[in-house]
């Protein structure tokens, strides 16, 4: 007699988890074609690690996101016109059955950096080494123009330069959006257990 095959629910809700989170971050990081693409952000953040992130053309304006629940979110806009980033670490925590899973993406670790271009990340919290040429501060940030696309709203604060270097960025943010997106190591892990990039 042929065994029937039954479903595990532990595995299949694991996976499912899995599989919807992954789909999510590589959606709202690779796909969305340009700058200011508004969607509903997940209800906690993720993690986003960089060694060294180049950039040409950078702003920084204050935004509202919102989540599933309506809740509204201050963050730190950060727009990139064009970026490269080495030794990249993007991690997520995921609450599963099996408890904790740390969904973690990796790139530029070698000699080819990640590139991206209309980079928009929504920050809650940001530290780095940091060097910048051509800086503007207090701008007003609806009249900001070094990233086509990426300002905020009139009368509030703005910040641009025409090219920034970070060391050591960790950056925990919200969202993040980009034109195109370039992996040529991309690396997907799952641990199990709290393990960020930072």
């Amino acid at each position: 007699m042929v065994e029937q095959g039954r479903v595990r629910w532990k595995r299949f809700a694991l996976a499912f988890t899995l599989v919807l989170t992954t789909t999510s971050l590589l959606v709202g990081a690779t796909v969305q074609g340009a700058i200011g693409v508004t969607f509903v952000v997940s209800s906690s953040t993720f993690k986003l690690f960089a060694g060294e992130f180049r950039a040409q053309g950078f702003t920084l304006a204050v935004g509202i996101d919102r989540d599933i629940k309506g809740r509204l979110i201050p963050v730190l806009v950060t727009g990139v016109r064009r970026a490269e980033v080495f030794d990249l670490c993007t991690s997520a925590i995921l609450k599963t059955p099996l408890g904790a899973v740390t969904l973690r993406i990796t790139g530029g670790r070698g000699d080819e950096p990640v590139v991206a271009t209309d980079l928009v990340i929504d920050a809650a919290a940001a530290r780095a080494a940091a060097f910048f040429n051509d800086i503007q501060l207090g701008r007003d940030a609806s009249t900001l123009d070094a990233v086509p696309g990426a300002r905020g709203p009139a009368g509030s604060f703005g910040a641009q330069s025409r090219t920034a270097v970070l060391r050591d960025a960790r950056l925990t943010a919200w969202a993040a959006t980009a034109g195109t997106f370039s992996l040529p190591d991309l690396a997907l892990t799952l641990q199990v257990g709290d393990h960020p990039c930072f």
